[in-house]
């Protein structure tokens, strides 16, 4: 087992636990201070059906009353309309201040039960227990909670650390090929942040892709030490947290004009990535070598880099004026000078987007 602890600008740290079979042992949990002894797993109607019992019996063996909160499966419910859905049902279990949150589950309920934490009761503690790759890497630290709107993803949330974070590797075992892939895209994007000899990880391409436990034990928790060194530094994302947006304002656009759930987050962020390095390369910020080695590594693990899809031009300029990294009307970009030298801030007016977007779909 290993441990991290991740401190915001407050001051307050945070512990992340990682390791194999962590909920089939106990001794850790003894560092964890809950409010009290109820707490409410929120969770999904597909994930539930294959952990809640687990979760629920873990944690009542060790003296807890665990109640369970459900929605529907899917990016398309992350929205106001559950968050309020959720509100009533904890309202009906009869949560109170010192009551906490369990999210189990991937992105999508990890963010949406931080938003809740945040908001209800004005905010109540919570946990985060994620079962994918890619929330395991991405959401479960760093206190971004949110959920999406119809013009586009993320544009109402909070800034609301967990109270703990326990990522249990054994949820990835039974993780279905194409999640697992998808949340690859998150770990190579943090790896392209940061350069260097970590980039070698990935050129474990077998291992990987067979999900060996040494392997895949050492890609996440490099990927949640080099994030919690950016978080660190920069909780609100004021500055160098904007790096961690690498591929994601091209992305987010492409995966709200494809329609939720069609392409997977991780999947249009690879598609991000690419666009912003081929913009980069246009731009004479990201030599042409870094775009090859990217491409290249993405597709080692199947994940996309050119659309299979052609792009309504206006449907995509609508979702990225929407973007809610934007100034003054104009795209706010992350480029790569080269792998370990990001830049972040970068206006650029969308003719030159369009023109990379053209590229993607050849």
């Amino acid at each position: 087992m290993r441990k991290l602890a991740v401190c915001g600008e407050s001051g307050k740290q945070y512990p992340v636990f990682l390791g194999w079979d962590l909920l089939e042992r106990d001794d850790w949990l003894e560092e964890i201070k809950f409010p009290s002894s109820f707490g409410v797993i929120v969770t999904n109607s597909r994930v539930g059906s294959l952990y809640e019992e687990r979760v629920s019996s873990f944690f009542s063996r060790q003296g807890f009353t665990i109640q369970v909160a459900t929605i529907p499966d899917g990016e398309e419910y992350k929205n106001l309309s559950t968050v309020e859905f959720i509100y009533k049902q904890l309202l009906n279990l009869d949560l109170d201040r010192k009551s906490f949150l369990l999210a189990l589950g991937g992105g999508v309920i990890t963010d949406i039960t931080g938003f809740v934490a945040s908001t209800f009761l004005r905010g109540i503690p919570y946990f985060s227990i994620p079962t994918t790759v890619l929330a395991q890497v991405d959401s479960s630290i760093g206190g971004k909670t949110g959920v999406n709107l119809p013009q586009g993803k993320n544009l109402v949330g909070t800034f609301y650390p967990p109270a703990g974070v326990f990522i249990d590797l054994s949820f990835l075992r039974t993780l279905p090929p194409r999640e697992y892939k998808e949340g690859l895209a998150e770990v190579a994007k943090t790896f392209f942040l940061a350069g260097g000899e970590i980039l070698s990880l990935l050129e474990k391409r077998e291992q990987i892709l067979s999900r060996e436990e040494e392997i895949l034990e050492e890609l996440i928790f490099q990927s949640l030490s080099l994030k919690k060194k950016i978080v660190e530094e920069d909780e609100k994302e004021k500055g160098i947290r904007s790096i961690l947006n690498y591929g994601h304002t091209i992305g987010h656009a492409l995966e709200k004009v494809e329609g939720y759930g069609k392409l997977r987050h991780g999947e249009a962020i690879a598609l991000g990535m690419m666009g912003e390095a081929i913009l980069g390369e246009k731009l004479s910020i990201t030599p042409s070598k870094v775009v090859d080695k990217q491409r290249e590594i993405l597709a080692n693990f199947y994940l996309p880099t050119q659309l299979k899809f052609k792009i309504e031009r206006e449907e995509f300029f609508a979702a990225l004026r929407q973007d809610k990294k934007k100034e003054r009307g104009k795209a706010r970009l992350v480029f790569l000078k080269d792998f370990g030298q990001p830049i972040w801030g970068v206006e650029v007016e969308e003719e030159k987007i369009g023109e990379a977007l053209s590229y993607l779909e050849r």
